[in-house]
């Protein structure tokens, strides 16, 4: 018993460290801020050896006439369900070639399960209220959305050469979104950065309809 506890105690250190096959992505403004809801999304080479990941249903909530998540990474076959958690009217639509759609929803009303088919950007608003907007990011690779610290982390990757491509809503009019090149190993954790130029945010103006009030 004891020489198993030996072998299985070797094995465990030749494992190598636990960061092999990381890629930490930063993404900053261009006064060095992080920035949260960036699309980080990985291209490789190499053709994709495990299968695709099952569909599963996300939810866009409304709450003080703000869409949350206001950018949210899916996969085709993916549904998406929007829930009305105010107490006002909302009629969340889209004309976004990915998906067109539009759901009249009431107070704690929520839209049937819409299936996203198909990659694409989709561009979420409310037609009664014009400040409200949403992303829904459609990929069939690997990509993340940046928390408010900016840094998202890639684990159990392959070795081998990636493009890391960086989107956000806020990037200004005509950019091209910028992309990095980065190697990951087995024997250390590989870096990318970006520092975006971005316009102020949309919905942080006010609602025509409430300057009377």
């Amino acid at each position: 018993m004891r020489w198993r506890l030996v072998v299985a105690w070797l094995l465990a250190g030749c494992a190598g460290p636990a960061w092999a096959g990381q890629l930490v992505v930063r993404v900053s403004d261009s006064g060095g801020h992080a920035v949260g809801d960036a699309v980080v999304s990985l291209v490789t080479a190499a053709p994709a050896s495990d299968p695709a990941p099952r569909p599963v249903t996300r939810y866009v909530d409304q709450r003080n006439e703000t869409f949350i998540p206001y950018v949210q990474v899916l996969h085709p076959g993916d549904r998406v369900v929007f829930r009305n958690s105010d107490g006002t009217r909302h009629h969340v639509y889209s004309f976004s070639e990915a998906k067109a759609f539009e759901f009249l929803l009431r107070p704690g009303e929520s839209s049937p399960p819409l299936t996203l088919d198909k990659t694409g950007l989709v561009a979420v608003g409310c037609n009664i209220h014009d400040h409200m907007i949403a992303y829904l990011v459609i990929t069939s690779g690997q990509a993340l959305v940046t928390p408010p610290q900016g840094q998202v982390v890639f684990e159990h990757l392959p070795p081998g050469h990636y493009t890391v491509e960086v989107w956000h809503p806020q990037l200004r009019p005509g950019q091209v979104p910028p992309s990095v090149e980065a190697n990951v190993a087995e024997d250390a954790p590989a870096h990318a950065e970006f520092a975006l130029s971005l316009i102020p945010d949309p919905r942080g103006f006010a609602d025509r309809e409430h300057l009377d009030y």
